[in-house]
């Protein structure tokens, strides 16, 4: 069984070249591939580079599609007119996002079976950025999830969640490349029930969790040291 997915991703974003990759693997090849080309796109390859540093990351988007005769287009913005008018002409089933700035509910209301996002934490508890960082920090379980999106930021069903195992030596770059592959792995899991008809949506509850901005580098310190020093409380060895 197949589905017809268009795959969002801002330029080269390496969370999105390991969810790509492993949807590849599992069969999964999208309809489309659109990449956002933008100052936005840029930054925020640069800051998960700096979060993955020295961790494997899957080769680049081109690369991953040789030999899939799979379209690749470029847009200055995943809500503009160019990414609209194309999502119109393949009229995708569902919508994978690769690590993409907020989607718009005009892109939102295109695919007939949803948008579905992987965030690098485990919500409800923690949504919005730098969700390694203020686990460390805040002595809080490490994990990724696969969710739907709806017009708030995180708070869409929860499809897959799943507690990353920290283990001694690990350091902040190591934990976030090894969410990056977590969510991938949640991810295919996602599409995959989707494909089969048999995904099952858990409702968040909006009062639970909090929403974070980027972390200040002098708290991510805090939350590296917790690491470090061996202090950090959810370790599983």
């Amino acid at each position: 069984m197949s589905i017809r997915y268009a795959f969002l991703v801002l330029e080269e974003h390496p969370y999105g070249r390991d969810m790509l990759q492993a949807l590849l693997e599992a069969g999964f090849v999208p309809e489309v591939v659109i990449q956002e080309v933008s100052k936005i796109g840029d930054e925020e390859r640069e800051k998960f580079f700096d979060r993955m540093a020295g961790c494997p990351i899957a080769p680049r988007v081109n690369q991953l599609m040789v030999g899939k005769n799979v379209p690749i287009y470029s847009v200055p913005n995943h809500n503009g007119d160019a990414c609209f008018s194309l999502l119109q002409k393949y009229q995708p089933e569902l919508l994978v996002l690769g690590g993409t700035r907020i989607i718009k509910e005009r892109i939102l209301t295109i695919p007939p079976r949803g948008t579905l996002n992987a965030h690098p934490g485990l919500l409800p508890w923690l949504r919005g950025s730098a969700s390694v960082g203020w686990a460390l920090y805040k002595n809080m379980p490490i994990g990724a999830t696969v969710h739907f999106i709806d017009p708030g930021i995180d708070t869409g069903d929860i499809v897959h969640r799943e507690q990353l195992a920290v283990v001694h030596g690990d350091t902040y770059e190591s934990l976030n490349g090894k969410v990056s592959r977590l969510a991938a792995e949640l991810m295919v899991r996602a599409v995959r029930d989707v494909v089969e008809g048999r995904v099952e949506r858990i409702p968040q509850d909006s009062s639970e969790g909090e929403t974070f901005r980027v972390i200040p580098e002098d708290l991510l310190e805090i939350g590296k040291r917790h690491l470090a020093q061996g202090t950090y409380s959810h370790f599983s060895d």
